[in-house]
């Protein structure tokens, strides 16, 4: 049975906004353990801290690296841009609250 289109856009806004509520969760955990190393007190370029945490990711997926190809190494590598930028505003936030 095919669905309507109405309904295949109400399933696509209610996985985004899913996948929000992952990533903003995602990222206040990186943000909070990047705190908890001191990482709030080193003053580096954005750009070379993704560097250093896509390291750490290589490290942890066994020297795999980011993957490339399909829907997941395509969601995978999307989200590690925002994670690294949001870890210091979320867990900055976090830090606050604290």
């Amino acid at each position: 049975m095919k669905k309507p289109s109405a309904k295949i856009r109400d399933e696509i806004a209610k996985l985004q906004e899913q996948l929000k509520i992952a990533e903003t969760r995602e990222a206040e955990r990186i943000g909070r353990i990047a705190l908890k190393a001191g990482l709030g007190e080193i003053e580096i370029d954005e750009a070379e801290l993704q560097a250093a945490f896509e390291q750490v990711t290589k490290r942890f997926r066994g020297g795999q690296g980011v993957t490339t190809g399909g829907k997941k190494g395509a969601g995978e590598s999307g989200g590690a841009t925002p994670t690294a930028t949001d870890a210091s505003g979320a867990g900055a936030g976090s830090a606050g609250e604290a």
